[in-house]
């Protein structure tokens, strides 16, 4: 029998710290098994999944842009959340089936969890981008009652996604918001309320900023007093949306708490077992962060 392994597929693929991350975890468990990262195009989609359909050692992968969304139609069926949120970034051969997982949703909210259990007087995102990362974000934080600004260079795309992932209760006084990603480019004098118990984030839920991208263009004039500043680009970690959210005094969580926490599902998933989080720490010291 061929040697059991998993990998990340996306296009571009070089920048994925994912093997390192579950390579560190089988090392840790003395798992026999491989993970690897797979250039796949996007118009070799198809035929990528069904070589892995007969491949006896495949245990599945990870998704990563641009496929988040197309891999979908190759699919035999969806977990519930991924079905909801429309986007899926692990893939898990089950009986003779390729299912769809969405583990960002989760792997988003792990590293917000001690805010998460504070009560609360008001919570408001101000979240960039309407990708696939963006939707299983825009979910998991509708599901935490907050109120949503979402924000893309589409404002009609924002607006339909709001109403699919984040609809809201007849009779609640929440109400949604999707504007231009532009707006927040442009310093604002919109004088703040106080924020005391109220909890405020910030998320680049794009890939502006990653290395080979666009930078993201935000003026911290919109940030309210207390924000907490949230970016998932992992490459590099560092990005210059955290580099000036720190320097302007914000709390921040960057890219690899998401990307470990993703991956912990995943992981499981895979191979079957909770990957050692007890390293997490070494882990970071390996990746730089």
């Amino acid at each position: 029998m061929s040697r059991a392994y998993a990998e990340v597929i996306g296009d571009p693929i070089q920048q994925s710290k994912s093997p390192a991350i579950h390579g560190f975890w089988l090392k840790q468990l003395e798992i026999d098994a491989d993970y690897r990262a797979h250039h796949v195009a996007p118009q070799d989609l198809g035929d990528y999944l069904a070589s892995r359909r007969t491949d006896a050692g495949w245990r599945g992968c990870n998704v990563t842009m641009p496929h988040k969304q197309a891999v979908i139609a190759h699919l035999d069926r969806l977990d519930p959340l991924a079905a909801r949120i429309g986007a899926v970034n692990t893939i898990v051969p089950q009986g003779g089936e390729l299912v769809g997982y969405n583990t960002d949703a989760p792997g988003f909210l792990e590293p917000l969890a001690p805010l998460l259990a504070r009560k609360h007087l008001f919570r408001m995102a101000r979240v960039l981008g309407t990708g696939g990362a963006a939707r299983a974000i825009v979910a998991a934080l509708a599901e935490q009652g907050m109120v949503i600004v979402l924000a893309g260079r589409d404002s009609a795309k924002a607006r339909d996604l709001l109403d699919k992932l984040a609809p809201l209760r007849e009779g609640s006084a929440i109400e949604h918001h999707a504007i231009d990603l532009a707006h927040f480019a442009q310093e604002t004098q919109f004088a703040f309320d106080d924020r005391e118990h109220c909890l405020d984030l910030i998320v680049n839920a794009s890939s502006l900023g990653m290395l080979g991208q666009r930078p993201l263009v935000f003026d911290w004039s919109h940030a309210p007093p207390g924000a907490v500043v949230y970016d998932i680009v992992s490459t590099p970690l560092e990005t210059e949306f955290l580099h000036t959210a720190r320097r302007a005094g914000f709390r921040t969580v960057d890219g690899l708490a998401m990307l470990l926490g993703q991956a912990d599902h995943a992981f499981a998933r895979f191979f079957g077992v909770k990957p050692p989080r007890g390293e997490d720490g070494v882990l970071r010291a390996m990746l730089g962060g």
